[in-house]
């Protein structure tokens, strides 16, 4: 990590669902946090060698305190794991907030797509929209109401009744027609997408589909999609500005090889999501294996996530 963390004591902790805890964190001798804006997330040390990203879904306005949800996930490599164990009365070590998934500063519509642990940024955005007087609806969608996370959060709120709940073993009728909601927007409205990559990808293929501008479109996804059977061949990385170069063998990340070498990048979650070692590329052809880019941007093969992309051409020529 490139930030120094602090600590922050859990002071509430609360079962949503089985599967999702929340927590909210506070400074230990009662401070202001840091300013955050809506879809801003921190970094949380979790346990040795467990640094993961959690959304904020509080409200902005309040300096006091950090809210956060996590989802024990039965496929996670241990940060859900060791968040699940902490009690009330911990410290746990967090850095930022960043925001990589902000709101569009103008005032047009705003739709908020959520399938489930991705409700997080978009309550805090729903929060901002509403005290900013900004229109706006909620989509949310689940399994099934036993796992709909913050939903008596999402009740006490004057905005509620712009909340849509879509249970999957539901009723036909609530089910999400997302087509029909997206063709009744008006045309300049933005959308913000959060959830699993299956149902992201849906959201974003529809949208697509119904005519809405990929600038209109905003998601953030929870982790990278699995590269298992990618071709993983070695490269070599150019640095402009010194005109050296690195072999990447086929085992190891561009990031991983460059900070062996004592050239650091800024990172966050290594995995392709959070942007925030975005590189810029002067040569050769990326094979971006992130889920931060857009189509667009990918096309254009002028800028790389080097935690996680490699190269298709022999060589990449790195804006370093």
């Amino acid at each position: 990590m490139n930030e120094p963390f602090r600590l922050l004591q859990i002071t509430s902790r609360h079962a949503e669902t089985p599967d999702i805890l929340s927590f909210e964190l506070r400074a230990q001798t009662g401070e202001a946090l840091s300013r955050f804006e809506a879809g801003a997330h921190i970094d949380i040390e979790a346990g040795p060698g467990f640094i993961r990203q959690y959304s904020l879904l509080n409200d902005p306005a309040e300096r006091d305190r950090y809210v956060i949800g996590v989802l024990k996930d039965p496929k996670s490599r241990g940060g859900s794991v060791a968040m699940h164990q902490l009690k009330i009365g911990d410290t746990v070590a967090i850095a930022g907030p960043r925001n990589h998934f902000p709101l569009h500063a103008g005032a047009a519509p705003s739709l908020l797509l959520a399938g489930g642990i991705g409700i997080t940024p978009l309550l805090c955005m729903a929060q901002t929209l509403h005290r900013e007087s900004k229109p706006f609806s909620l989509h949310y969608c689940v399994r099934s109401l036993q796992q709909a996370a913050f939903l008596s959060y999402l009740s006490e709120k004057p905005f509620f009744s712009s909340v849509s709940l879509h249970c999957d073993d539901g009723d036909d009728v609530q089910r999400l027609n997302l087509e029909a909601v997206l063709t009744a927007q008006p045309p300049d409205t933005h959308l913000y997408i959060c959830g699993p990559a299956g149902f992201m990808d849906w959201c974003i293929e529809t949208a697509l589909r119904t005519g809405f501008p990929e600038t209109q479109i905003h998601r953030e996804y929870f982790k990278a999609a699995e590269t298992a059977g990618q071709s993983d061949h070695a490269f070599d990385v150019e640095l402009a500005s010194s005109g050296k170069v690195f072999h990447i063998p086929s085992t190891a990340s561009i990031l991983s090889v460059l900070r062996d070498h004592g050239i650091e990048i800024p990172t966050s979650c290594e995995t392709g999501v959070c942007g925030t070692c975005l590189t810029g590329v002067l040569g050769g052809t990326p094979d971006h294996r992130d889920v931060y880019l857009s189509a667009q941007e990918r096309a254009a093969n002028d800028i790389i996530l080097p935690c996680c992309s490699r190269a298709i051409s022999p060589r990449l020529i790195l804006d370093l």
